[in-house]
């Protein structure tokens, strides 16, 4: 049994050699890609991944503790989940913390004058790329969308919603709730809140090595 200290529990930056990568298909978003892959045992193995842009989400809690969601359909599970406002960060070279900002406005019409990081996760390691970090936001005001945006597909059907921080934390725990970030980010915040307070959390600013180091082998 190896037993670790905190000091130890973190993840290392590790990349096994590719011998070939073929793109299989590509998507509006995603490519399906399929590598070779040498072992440190000098074994040959094939991984088939999805390439994903990544992601931010938005933990949205008000002065009366209450969360901004979404109920949204998503096709690939034939489900209408609800979730936090999060979208794709697929402006190339924006800040972290401005997609989510957009986001934010975009999907519920709010702006915060306070932002934390809540965690980052990668959300499916096994099968794909996609690296995403979880902001909490306070101090919220409503705002207008940025100029030109306009709802499309999926997010044209959605409709806005708040619901207390606890009783979303209990439908997590129940099982009623499924979507990576409203899981993550509100056990996250409540978790936060319970030790110490939100001002714990990491600055808006903290750095995102993880997701660093998983680009450069793009």
């Amino acid at each position: 049994m190896i037993i670790l200290d905190r000091a130890d529990l973190v993840d290392v930056p590790d990349a096994w050699p590719v011998i070939s990568s073929t793109p299989l298909a590509k998507g509006q978003i995603t490519t399906f890609v399929q590598d070779q892959v040498r072992t440190p045992s000098g074994d040959q193995m094939t991984r088939e991944y999805l390439e994903h842009p990544g992601a931010v989400g938005i933990i949205a809690v008000d002065s009366e503790d209450r969360v901004a969601l979404v109920r949204q359909y998503r096709h690939p599970v034939r489900h209408r989940l609800i979730e936090p406002p999060a979208g794709l960060l697929d402006v190339d070279g924006e800040d972290y913390l401005v997609g989510a900002q957009r986001e934010l406005a975009e999907e519920v019409g709010i702006a915060a004058g306070s932002w934390r990081v809540l965690v980052d996760l990668f959300t499916s390691p096994g099968m794909a790329t996609e690296s995403l970090r979880i902001y909490l936001a306070e101090d919220l005001t409503a705002t207008d969308a940025p100029e030109g945006f306009a709802l499309h597909g999926e997010e044209a059907e959605m409709d806005i919603v708040w619901a207390p921080l606890d009783a979303v934390v209990d439908a997590v725990l129940a099982g009623d709730l499924h979507n990576p970030v409203v899981v993550s980010g509100v056990l996250a915040a409540w978790v936060a809140r319970q030790r110490g307070g939100f001002e714990t959390l990491r600055p808006a600013s903290a750095p995102w090595p993880a997701r660093e180091a998983e680009r450069k082998h793009r």
